[in-house]
Parts: structure tokens; C-alpha cells; sequence
């Protein structure tokens, strides 16, 4: 996969989730906290495939 390509499958992965929660209108709170989470995974996800990959 491409750098840019890379880019924007990282954006979507971050934004999606985020997208989500606001959609559901949950407590401005529990979204920050909830996006984080989702934040935290796919960061761990990236870090793992770049380990692998390298």
C-alpha cells in the first residue's frame, strides 16, 4: 500500500467510529471517552501491522 493511500485508510479508521458515536448522541463525555478507545485500538493495530511488515 502506498503512503497516501495508507493516509486515508488511517483518517477513515479514526473518523468512522468517531462519526458513530456523534450520530448516536451519546453524553459529550462518554464520546471523548469512547473515541479514545477506538483511537487507542486502530493505533495498535497500525503499530502492529507496521511491525510486521518491516
Amino acid at each position: 500500500m502506498t503512503g497516501g493511500a495508507q493516509i486515508v485508510l488511517v483518517a477513515l479508521t479514526l473518523v468512522l467510529p468517531l462519526a458513530a458515536l456523534i450520530s448516536r448522541r451519546p453524553p459529550l463525555g462518554t464520546t471523548i471517552k469512547l473515541a479514545a478507545i477506538w483511537i487507542a485500538i486502530f493505533a495498535v493495530v497500525v503499530a502492529v501491522a507496521a511491525l510486521v511488515g518491516s
